[in-house]
C-alpha cells in the first residue's frame, strides 16, 4: 500500500503563478547592466524557480528520506562542479 500525498490544484496554481512571476523577474532583471552581479541575480532567480519545480512538480516535498538523500547528492555534485569550474576560471591569468 502506498502512502501518496494529494496536492490540491490550488497549490499547483500558486506554484505556477510564482514561476511566472519568477520568469517575469528574470526578464526584467536582464534589462539592466549590473556588471558582475548579472550572473548572481540570474542564478538566484534560477535556483528559486528550480526549487519550486523540484519540490512541487517533481513531488520531492512529499518524498521519502531516500529520495531527499539522492536529491541532496545531486545538488552537492552540482555545487562541486560549479565550484571547481569557478576556481579554475578565477585563477587563470587572462591576457
Amino acid at each position: 500500500m502506498t502512502n501518496e500525498h494529494i496536492v490540491s490544484p490550488r497549490l499547483y496554481l500558486a506554484v505556477f503563478l510564482a514561476l511566472m512571476l519568477g520568469t517575469a523577474a528574470t526578464v526584467w532583471a536582464a534589462r539592466f547592466d549590473l556588471g558582475h552581479l548579472n550572473i548572481v541575480v540570474a542564478m538566484v532567480l534560477a535556483v528559486c524557480k528550480a526549487t519550486l519545480v523540484v519540490l512541487y512538480f517533481m513531488h520531492l516535498r512529499y518524498g521519502s528520506k531516500l529520495t531527499w538523500v539522492f536529491a541532496a547528492a545531486g545538488v552537492l555534485w552540482l555545487v562541486l562542479l560549479i565550484g571547481l569550474t569557478m576556481a579554475d576560471i578565477l585563477t587563470r591569468h587572462w591576457g
